[in-house]
């Protein structure tokens, strides 16, 4: 559902949009896709990335209101990825979207309980958070609420070099969802017009429901290995993680979500409602990306 702005002199002219987390897994595939597109590109991050042909990059960080004021200069439309495990910094970032009056298509998690007063864990909470410090600065953003993606697989890489046994926390089963059609999702709700848009958050789903050894089967189907999943602790999952270097919140974050997120049965139709065709199975993923495993 792709839209045209239009520049004060009448002349159609690409729609200009922030991107932030722009080195990540999905945030590196909207970039391409509002590349694509022909929208002109700004991409806010810590440190200067590698050359992209069409790429602006804004160096800055979300906690710095100096910095976002800078990267908003104008913007039309800002897709937003918030990475911190508190909202409570994002004050200044919601101010200055609310002085600049950008377009602003918020990325959440099909996690969130609506009903509830305190989310399950302190991952979703800060989603829940997030949203409501969005809608009650009045600014109406677009919210796309997403499931598991599937290139959290990605970190399973080492594992596979060693053997085939993947081991970690287990998780609830959810409707693993491909980044690309994320990604797709994203850049339909920020080049379509905001009229178009429903104001009720988007649910970005799979189409299957699957375990973390449903998974695991998956992608050694997909590379042709007899791979299985063990669950292990939260004990022993926490002393992997801190030891690889992750910081002891996150860490207490990912072992809280790994035991108290609920499972969900939940499928929607919502990215072929953005996108206009239907999402893809995880095990289409683990074939496209078979090769980062081998």
């Amino acid at each position: 559902m792709p839209d045209t702005t239009t520049a004060p002199t009448g002349s159609p002219r690409p729609p200009s949009i922030l991107v932030t987390g722009a080195t990540g897994n999905l945030g590196r595939e909207v970039v391409d896709r509002l590349h694509a597109h022909g929208a002109r590109v700004r991409c806010l991050a810590r440190g200067q990335a590698g050359p992209r042909p069409g790429v602006e990059w804004a160096v800055g960080d979300l906690t710095d209101p100096a910095a976002v004021r800078a990267a908003l200069v104008g913007i039309d439309a800002v897709f937003l990825i918030w990475p911190l495990l508190d909202a409570a910094p994002a004050h200044g970032l919601i101010a200055e979207l609310v002085a600049a009056a950008p377009r602003v298509v918020y990325l959440s998690s099909t996690a969130i309980a609506d009903e509830a007063a305190r989310q399950s864990d302190p991952i979703v909470q800060v989603h829940a958070d997030m949203e409501a410090l969005l809608r009650d600065a009045g600014l109406r953003p677009t919210v796309l609420r997403s499931d598991t993606l599937a290139s959290n697989a990605r970190g399973w890489a080492s594992q596979l070099k060693a053997g085939d046994v993947i081991s970690g926390p287990d998780v609830a089963r959810t409707a693993v969802v491909d980044e690309r059609d994320v990604a797709d999702a994203v850049v339909a709700a920020l080049l379509a017009h905001p009229d178009r848009l429903d104001r009720e958050p988007y649910v970005l789903t799979g189409p299957e429901v699957l375990s973390r050894a449903g998974q695991v089967v998956l992608l050694g189907t997909a590379l042709g290995r007899r791979l299985r999943f063990q669950a292990v602790t939260a004990e022993l999952a926490r002393s992997r993680m801190l030891a690889d270097g992750r910081s002891e919140r996150l860490v207490e974050a990912l072992i809280a979500a790994s035991l108290r997120r609920p499972e969900s049965h939940r499928t929607t139709d919502h990215v072929e409602r953005l996108t206009g065709r239907p999402a893809g199975t995880f095990a289409r993923w683990a074939i496209d990306h078979a090769a980062e495993f081998s």
